[in-house]
């Protein structure tokens, strides 16, 4: 799998509006993004020989998405197809283009995702677990999972709540140098505290937004990236992590196969945390921030609340992260305006947030119920 390593980079990036738009359509949206990525690379759509999207929330087609949206595109892949894994669909989807790319099933690769949770109507307040059997005992919505996996942090390494909210403040704070974001008011710790409860211990400014948006991502080979338009962002590892089992298993809150899932990416590209010089994690709730901290060794097992504390991981700090603004105050794409952001800031294009020589990104996903993780190693060129 290291000869993986610096073959496939990621060369177009197209993002559409964010927030509240009604009149859209996830294929609307999907198909916007997917002009302005190709436009983006300096390429033509007939150059595209790969299409993987994520259905929406509100898609009506489910995994019939990849046909509609290659209808809707006017084009006929060679390699396509559809995958919902939640927030860690973006991230897989990547990782299957690097590997099609590697094997010669396709020479440019679009991944693409649109949705219109907000508009649309949500779809987050189901049942939390598998079917509905959760609810009957108040399981309900993805801050139910997370708001375990905090609580049990708190009660066994004193976490607290001022210390989710420096996550909640540096997201935030990075959003405000953010055109783009949908929320760019700063916040402090002190507005966190006073934010109304969701799920205890979360409040409101513990949990992701809701959104209407598309994204396109698009990989080709690092060899070939070099004729086009942008500067590429190389990707020097990946890896993949799953787990089956919830609740059964008495440290399912603690997510370990998340800990997996970078250790195989820092290996494949021979590189460990203290070469990651900025990181996007994917921030579903602030609690998912604090443990990527600890599974990727940026600090030790209930050390993460301290970690972030102070400042430490925001422009300027030791480990800036989620410097668009992430989940919590950029946009929820469902993780992938995470991988967007990397490769912006392996450009060297984020303007007033960039990370000054900035080399590795750290970039991580998450979905489901809490069962699929994945993380990926992006370089400069």
């Amino acid at each position: 799998m290291s000869s993986i390593r610096g073959k496939v980079a990621i060369v177009g990036l197209g993002v559409t509006e964010q927030g509240k738009l009604p009149g859209s359509t996830p294929i609307s949206l999907g198909a916007e993004a997917f002009k302005r990525a190709i436009a983006d690379a300096g390429l033509r759509k007939d150059q595209i020989d790969g299409l993987l999207t994520m259905p929406g929330t509100t898609s009506p087609e489910g995994p019939l998405n990849y046909l509609r949206l290659g209808e809707a595109l006017g084009i006929d892949p060679r390699y396509t197809g559809s995958m919902v894994m939640g927030g860690g669909t973006a991230g897989a989807l990547i990782q299957n283009a690097v590997l099609a790319i590697e094997a010669g099933l396709a020479d440019c690769v679009a991944c693409v995702f649109g949705d219109t949770a907000r508009t649309g109507g949500s779809r987050f307040s189901r049942a939390s677990g598998w079917g509905d059997s959760w609810g009957l005992w108040g399981m309900f919505g993805a801050a139910a999972n997370s708001a375990v996996a905090a609580s049990r942090h708190m009660a066994l390494y004193g976490t607290t709540s001022r210390q989710l909210a420096e996550v909640a403040v540096a997201c935030r704070y990075h959003a405000s140098l953010n055109p783009n974001a949908v929320m760019r008011e700063p916040i402090t710790i002190e507005d966190h505290q006073a934010s109304r409860w969701i799920v205890e211990p979360f409040r409101l400014l513990d949990c992701c937004l809701i959104s209407d948006g598309g994204v396109c991502i698009i990989l080709t080979s690092a060899e070939r990236a070099r004729d086009l338009r942008q500067p590429p962002a190389i990707i020097g590892g990946i890896g993949q992590a799953y787990t089956t089992r919830n609740m059964e298993r008495e440290d399912w809150w603690y997510v370990p196969h998340q800990k997996e899932a970078l250790s195989r990416a820092f290996a494949m590209a021979g590189v460990g945390p203290s070469d990651v010089d900025v990181a996007q994690l994917y921030d579903n709730f602030t609690m998912s921030v604090l443990l990527w901290l600890e599974h990727a060794g940026f600090c030790g097992v209930g050390e993460s609340g301290s970690f972030v504390e102070g400042g430490r991981i925001r422009l300027g700090g030791d480990l800036p992260v989620n410097t668009a603004g992430g989940n919590l105050s950029e946009s929820y794409m469902e993780g992938w305006l995470h991988i967007v952001e990397g490769a912006r800031q392996m450009r060297g294009e984020c303007g007033p947030r960039q990370v000054e020589g900035a080399e590795t990104c750290l970039v991580t996903g998450r979905g489901m119920t809490l069962n699929c993780s994945n993380a990926m190693i992006l370089h400069r060129a």
